[in-house]
């Protein structure tokens, strides 16, 4: 008999319950919910690739610029970020073939011109690497130490062929981050 007063008195109890949704999920049902998605904001995939490059994340780095160029088109600023993205990843080939895209762009674009001239050091071609470091460190008119490293070790890897940048582990190349702001990277 007990256990039949017990069972009553939680069944009145539970009764007195009234079931109610989260205040999200009025409505709720087994579809989506809907609505104005038109005022939502995504990030944007420049600066998650970005974030995503300073991370040594190359490979999500590039899906997230393929997202900007898809959201933005081929900026230069689009375009220097995946042969960015593709030179981290040892793709040379397409890397170049980027960069040169948003150098077409955008003659002035100081990252670009430094990042092909590190591509152009990794496959071999000195002196056009040379003559590329020449141009980005005009353009940057001197400011930029690092790219000057990059020109430094490319003629002296001109005038001394036996000059090894493996031996030199300061190798460095140069990504644009943001309204004029460089982040600079540490090569593998």
């Amino acid at each position: 008999m007990r256990i039949w007063v017990g069972a009553i008195a939680i069944g009145l109890t539970l009764a007195g319950c009234e079931e109610k949704a989260p205040p999200f999920d009025e409505g709720a049902g087994p579809f989506p919910p809907t609505g104005d998605v038109s005022r939502l904001q995504s990030v944007d995939g420049l600066s998650v690739g970005h974030r995503l490059m300073a991370e040594g994340q190359f490979e999500l780095a590039l899906k997230a610029y393929l997202r900007a160029a898809g959201e933005q088109g081929t900026t230069v600023d689009v375009l220097s970020a995946l042969g960015s993205a593709n030179l981290r990843l040892g793709r040379l080939g397409q890397s170049e073939k980027q960069l040169r895209r948003a150098i077409k762009v955008d003659q002035t674009f100081v990252p670009a011109w430094n990042n092909l001239g590190v591509v152009l050091m990794e496959t071999g071609r000195v002196g056009e690497a040379s003559r590329i470091f020449k141009t980005a460190f005009a353009l940057d008119s001197g400011k930029s130490d690092e790219i000057r490293e990059n020109l430094r070790r490319a003629l002296a890897k001109i005038e001394n062929p036996a000059y090894s940048l493996e031996k030199d582990e300061r190798a460095f190349d140069l990504v644009r981050r943001g309204n004029g702001r460089y982040l600079i990277l540490q090569a593998p």
